[in-house]
């Protein structure tokens, strides 16, 4: 049997695909692998915002296409690209893993960020939220792959990067500054893998499932449980992580305006990943005054 795994083509998607690879041919050695890289409409058009080109969805649309179309039987992708909704037709069949949730600043330390600082992020999250602390921060999009921000450090003061990113691709920058999440939390499903299968593929569910990390699925459903409930489409700047306390899921939660003037936040924890997605969500919605911030970002 061979197993079709469709891809982006940047290294760290080869890298990470390299990885599942891995995790299949440990359970199922007898199964013959064949990468099939894909384009997406975010690889292809590296100057349009994220924002402006659609935010989630634009790295794994086409990826998921490929997998529907019969191009391919399954699909990598980090599970921070994934729109809150899986596509149908698709499912989510494993989270196998996640490395460090955690951003990066990378040229310069928080503390030690000068008055005025400039900041290189294309995230709207990390720009609200670091702007929410420092208000004086000046910030300039980036687009692009890590190995092509990181190249702009001597542009600006810091670049911001998923600190994931560097650690899968063992790069080491000199001045790295891991952000703890108190002061900026992670997007939904930041650091962690997603494979995806067609639905009506039972044997390749059943054998993607012996791939699966319980408790990272577990974390990263509350994840994008919370973000289903905000709204999938969302254009804010939300952010949520999730950790397994003993048997209890611990969800801290977050929304912004897009200026950062404002930010909410909600935590909870309980044992069914989904339903305590939809109780923060509803937390930040309706006590914290979340329904009148989205709105306000529209």
């Amino acid at each position: 049997m061979t197993l079709r795994i469709a891809t982006r083509g940047s290294r760290l998607a080869l890298r990470q695909t390299q990885r599942v690879a891995e995790l299949i041919s440990e359970i199922s050695p007898e199964i013959e692998l064949e990468t099939v890289v894909v384009s997406t409409v975010g690889d292809r058009d590296k100057k349009t915002s994220l924002q402006e080109l659609g935010g989630q969805g634009v790295f794994v649309t086409d990826v998921q296409s490929a997998v529907l179309s019969g191009k391919a039987d399954i699909a990598v992708h980090s599970a921070k690209d994934l729109p809150a909704e899986t596509s149908p037709g698709l499912i989510l069949a494993s989270v196998p893993e996640r490395v460090d949730p955690r951003d990066a600043l990378v040229g310069c330390s928080w503390d030690d960020l000068p008055k005025a600082a400039l900041i290189a992020t294309g995230s709207i999250r990390r720009r609200s939220h670091l702007a929410n602390l420092r208000p004086d921060l000046k910030f300039q999009d980036l687009r692009g792959n890590i190995e092509t921000r990181l190249l702009r450090i001597d542009d600006v003061d810091a670049v911001v990067v998923a600190k994931a990113a560097l650690d899968r691709l063992d790069l080491n920058p000199e001045r790295i500054d891991t952000l703890p999440v108190s002061i900026l939390l992670p997007q939904v499903g930041q650091g962690a893998l997603a494979i995806e299968c067609r639905e009506e593929d039972s044997e390749i569910i059943k054998m993607l499932k012996k791939t699966e990390d319980q408790k990272v699925r577990s974390a990263v459903d509350a994840e994008r449980s919370f973000l289903a409930e905000v709204g999938s489409g969302c254009s804010s700047p939300v952010a949520a992580h999730a950790v397994l306390k003993k048997e209890e899921i611990l969800l801290k939660a977050s929304i912004a305006s897009k200026d950062g003037v404002t930010l909410i936040k909600a935590e909870d924890s309980g044992i069914d990943a989904k339903k305590l997605g939809v109780k923060v969500a509803n937390k930040l919605l309706n006590e914290e005054g979340g329904d009148r911030l989205l709105d306000e970002n529209l």
